[in-house]
């Protein structure tokens, strides 16, 4: 992070703690995006005469996967961001931290980075090495009662003053206001982007929620389900079923994303996934070969799936997964912020992938994702489909065979 929005706004030599305290109360207009935030925070605190080496701020967030998320300043760098799944903080390395007594207690912890600090927690170690010569971690006391945790360093030699804590502390309260506010966006946007995904979101966020709220895209549609759940369901617990399939969709969602997909809705055990397309078509071609790639990295993975229920292990799982292009009217379908696509291409995509399941197929795809993906498909025939004047011509990945019906129960 540099510099240059300091000489405009002529506040590099003339910073105080109560400038600083002044700016964010008055809501740190200057830096509206969080990292933004905390690189000009630390800037105005180095003005301060606090000659600061790493900084950072560690707060719990609600999300599904993911426990918290951590800002890490430096001095000429940008702001880096990082995340803390679920399950971290029972690990060593957080348990010897001194943000769990942060966290857990709302403590003040003082460290001297002397030749003995590093045998206290592998982090002081780190610091050690790096020339750090004072540590302090202070609690950010939240609206909701809740504590989060900021950690301050310097290399200075003898360390922070006693006249430089009194001025980080003097700052603490108005800067907790702020970063609970981030804080906020931030849950929020992660929730949405979570639960109705990243497009869906982001349109929320900017007030698109009245039901009609609606835009048509062009997209590569992704339609799954999972073979044999109905059977997996009558005889295993309600718990068991959950676990598996949040194990099934693990085996999905992240690839889905890697290639640039969009997760919409799930139904059960079914996907709905969109990939845009820009309205030319001009990089169908390209999105499709994602798609592709997408789709053969879930197959491995789902077919790699194992699950033990303390009884048996469950394994040999498959999916059946329809491949569309076409277009879909996007938006809010309900008073509930039910974002999804409707419409034919849609529509066709769910009777493919019951062709897919008749067929005992893992990979579907239609006659139009065929002529944009570019790469050999087998040729598998016409099929009548229910709701459509024509039949549809469908196209399956060569390494696979079809399974008598019989055989492909779904």
């Amino acid at each position: 992070m540099t510099l240059r929005y300091v000489a405009a706004q002529n506040w590099l030599m003339a910073e105080t703690f109560e400038s600083v305290i002044d700016w964010l109360a008055h809501g740190a207009r200057s830096a509206p995006e969080a990292e933004l935030f905390m690189a000009e925070t630390c800037d105005r605190i180095v003005a301060c005469g606090v000659p600061l080496y790493r900084v950072g701020v560690f707060v719990r967030t609600l999300h599904p996967s993911m426990l918290g998320r951590n800002f890490i300043w430096r001095p000429g760098e940008a702001v880096k961001a990082g995340t803390m799944a679920h399950g971290d903080e029972f690990d060593d390395e957080f348990l010897l931290s001194p943000l769990y007594k942060v966290f857990h207690g709302g403590e003040t912890v003082r460290q001297r980075m002397t030749s003995g600090a590093a045998s206290n927690a592998p982090f002081f170690a780190d610091m050690v090495a790096e020339g750090v010569t004072d540590y302090i971690a202070l609690p950010l006391h939240m609206s909701d009662g809740t504590v989060h945790a900021s950690s301050w360093t310097t290399r200075a030699k003898g360390g922070f003053t006693d006249a430089m804590i009194d001025g980080l502390r003097a700052i603490m309260p108005s800067l907790t206001r702020m970063i609970e506010i981030f804080l906020l966006r931030l849950m929020a946007a992660g929730l949405l982007n979570n639960y109705v995904g990243a497009r869906a979101g982001s349109r929320i966020l900017a007030g698109q929620i009245r039901r009609g709220h609606t835009e048509t895209m062009n997209a590569a549609i992704w339609l799954s389900d999972l073979r044999g759940f109905t059977k997996l369901s009558d005889r295993l617990s309600s718990e068991t079923v959950v676990q598996i399939l949040n194990a099934y969709f693990d085996c999905q969602v992240p690839a889905i994303l890697a290639h640039g997909g969009e997760v919409l809705k799930f139904m059960g055990d079914g996907l709905l996934a969109v990939f845009p397309i820009a309205d030319d078509a001009s990089d169908a071609t390209l999105v499709c070969k994602r798609v592709l790639d997408a789709a053969q990295e879930c197959r491995v993975q789902i077919a790699a799936l194992s699950h033990d229920t303390g009884k048996e292990t469950i394994d040999g799982f498959r999916f059946g997964l329809a491949l569309h292009v076409g277009r879909v009217l996007y938006g809010n379908s309900g008073d509930r912020l039910d974002f999804t696509c409707i419409g034919p291409a849609v529509n066709l995509a769910a009777r493919i992938e019951k062709i897919a399941g008749s067929l005992g197929r893992s990979v579907v795809v239609s006659s139009l994702f065929n002529t944009y993906a570019g790469v050999p498909f087998s040729d598998l025939g016409e099929f009548a489909v229910a709701g459509f004047s024509a039949p549809e011509r469908v196209y399956g990945l060569s390494d696979e065979t079809t399974v008598p019906k019989a055989a492909a129960q779904h």
